[in-house]
């Protein structure tokens, strides 16, 4: 009988706990409206989350073209210690009724990973994307540079969903800017 006390305790506590381990975690909702055909072309990368695929990457660019399979080619190219670099993959819309804001990206094989367009104007110049995990974060825009005012409403978007912007590694875009 004692031994089954810390079991019921447990019980009753569990539920609380998950639901406390939710709110500090980031929120990953996407979008409600979201039209893919608009969202193609060609985007800046002006901020992210330092991860090992694109650690040391500047000028950074992805695109994005629509395939008659309805798929998505994904290119994404920028410069690493002066040397051009190509990740070439594709994505898809899994719920485009339900779920437009949420693609699937894949750069190697049939393994593909979240991405979560979790806000973008209404004009598609400027984009807060993430995936399913704290990990990952990007801020993406049509043009090499943002004006300050756009970075501030997108960092609070960032920070009021529960992100560390502090991790943020604003991207060199200089090459870009020369060119655009």
């Amino acid at each position: 009988m004692n031994s089954l006390i810390p079991l019921a305790l447990a019980a009753i506590m569990l539920p609380g706990l998950i639901i406390a381990q939710d709110k500090n975690r980031p929120d990953y909702s996407t979008v409600k409206e979201f039209d893919l055909d608009r969202y193609l072309g060609r985007w800046y990368e002006i901020a992210r989350f330092d991860h090992s695929f694109e650690r040391g990457m500047d000028n950074v660019i992805a695109e994005y073209l629509l395939q008659d399979d309805g798929k998505v080619s994904v290119t994404n190219t920028g410069w690493k210690k002066g040397k051009y670099k190509v990740a070439e993959g594709k994505a898809k819309q899994p719920e485009p009724l339900t779920d437009p804001g949420h693609l699937k990206v894949s750069f190697f094989l049939f393994f593909y990973s979240d991405y979560n367009v979790m806000m973008i104007d209404s004009n598609y110049q400027v984009a807060l994307v993430g995936s399913k995990s704290p990990d990952y974060l990007w801020i993406l825009s049509r043009t090499p540079t943002i004006r300050p005012e756009i970075e501030q409403l997108i960092l609070e978007e960032a920070q009021d969903r529960g992100y560390d912007i502090s991790k943020l590694i604003w991207v060199n875009q200089k090459l870009n800017e020369a060119t655009f």
